[in-house]
């Protein structure tokens, strides 16, 4: 792969779709402080994708996404181009090798925006650990990290998991309750959401594991937490914890 001609190309088509409209909107809705050229995702991730449509070398992987991450204009890095470098890694995540999860730790901790964090943290890190289990150390040490960003990547991380049919429970439990008395309402949605996936398969786990926890946790987890449960245990449960 001609690494610097894939970016080039990548980056070339996506400008070609450049609404200045979009981008303003999307730079004031994200609070970006980035560059934006205005492209929606899925036309984003078509042409990003296709950079690796054939298989490349991991090494080729891995410094197309840096590249890619790197892209500035007028001194500000690319919204899309950073868009563009997780699509690349999230399409070959298999060929990501355990060390490799440093790439997305730096990722993570550039990012400081949910838009970049959680398809690193599901798609990329969870993956990652479902393949390489000796990978979730990593995770317990992120959970009590002090970047929010990495706690809500070790926690959206188990989505992956649940999502395959392979819950870990005890980490959900477990990091669960590290995170229960946060205060950043990003790691409070994250919570919930996992519990929200899981209790698709298993409600009787999240309502059981809620229900011990109803006074101390917090309106913006449990609200998301309840969504699928049966309508009895979710009513019962948000009751509780108003009181």
């Amino acid at each position: 792969m001609d690494v610097e001609g894939e970016a080039a190309r990548i980056l070339a088509e996506l400008r070609a779709l450049a609404d200045p409209v979009r981008a303003e909107n999307e730079r004031r809705y994200l609070k970006s402080a980035f560059a934006h050229i205005g492209v929606p995702v899925p036309a984003l991730r078509k042409i990003a994708v296709s950079a690796v449509k054939t298989e490349p070398a991991r090494d080729e992987l891995l410094c197309l996404a840096d590249v890619l991450w790197n892209v500035t204009e007028g001194g500000r890095a690319v919204h899309e181009a950073r868009v563009a470098a997780i699509e690349v890694l999230v399409k070959r995540v298999a060929l990501l090798e355990p060390g490799d999860l440093a790439v997305a730790e730096r990722f993570v901790r550039d990012s400081a925006s949910w838009v970049y964090v959680d398809n690193l943290a599901e798609k990329v890190v969870g993956k990652m650990v479902i393949r390489y289990p000796e990978l979730g150390a990593v995770l317990d040490a992120w959970v009590g990290d002090s970047s929010m960003w990495i706690r809500r990547t070790a926690m959206l991380a188990l989505l992956a998991g649940v999502r395959a049919g392979e819950p870990d429970l005890e980490r959900i439990g477990r990091f669960g309750d590290a995170l229960l008395g946060e205060r950043e309402f990003f790691i409070r949605k994250a919570l919930g959401w996992v519990l929200r996936e899981l209790s698709k398969k298993d409600a009787g786990w999240v309502t059981g594991w809620v229900e011990a926890r109803v006074g101390a946790i917090s309106g913006v987890t449990i609200r998301e937490a309840v969504r699928h449960l049966p309508e009895e245990d979710a009513g019962r449960l948000l009751a509780a914890q108003r009181r």
